[in-house]
């Protein structure tokens, strides 16, 4: 399996709570929802073409996990919302115990980069990383995420939580990009080994 990255971010590398408000206000964060105002039909677009493609499922950290689990099931008028109950969710944390209350999520206990060097072994499509910062950086510390699609914001927030904090140096190659028509850069990267 790939491990693929799918990330929104600021021009300075802000990924704290896109969505919402109340997403992630740890650290006492009050921009949250800071992406919803670039949405567009190119952007749906091109995040729905690769939601059509499927793959082996979506690789979240807990507070993702919970997060999405405290919001999408009872979205009931939102396409979105079945998909993402029949997707195999593989959940990184320490702390969770099972059974997991979303349908169809298992626990990677343990070192979540080791359970991901194992998933990444098997046979099968893309694993997805959404959110989950703490995850994505220790994944790329240990060279496991094989593609970074970038929802590249044309903002700058100066504050908040970003994605290659305390990452390693790691090469990166472009491999596609496309411009939405409220100017964000949806740029696929590919680790340059």
């Amino acid at each position: 399996m790939r491990v693929v990255v799918i990330e929104n971010v600021t021009l300075d590398g802000v990924m704290q709570s896109p969505a919402r408000a109340d997403e992630d206000p740890r650290d006492g964060f009050v921009r949250g929802g800071w992406a919803v105002p670039y949405n567009d039909a190119v952007m749906g677009e091109q995040m729905g073409r690769r939601m059509a493609a499927g793959g082996a499922g979506l690789l979240l950290g807990r507070r993702t996990y919970e997060d999405f689990y405290a919001v999408w099931p009872n979205r009931t008028d939102n396409p979105y919302t079945e998909v993402l109950n029949r997707t195999r969710k593989y959940v990184a944390s320490r702390t969770l115990t099972e059974p997991l209350p979303w349908e169809n999520s298992t626990l990677l206990g343990g070192d979540a980069a080791d359970a991901v060097a194992r998933l990444r072994e098997e046979p099968g499509a893309n694993l997805t990383v959404l959110g989950s910062g703490a995850l994505v950086r220790a994944l790329a510390g240990r060279g496991l995420v094989d593609e970074y699609l970038l929802l590249i914001h044309p903002l700058v927030l100066g504050t908040g939580h970003r994605l290659f904090d305390g990452a390693p140096p790691m090469p990166l190659r472009l491999d596609d990009s496309v411009t939405t028509t409220t100017g964000v850069i949806i740029a696929t990267y590919h680790p340059a080994r």
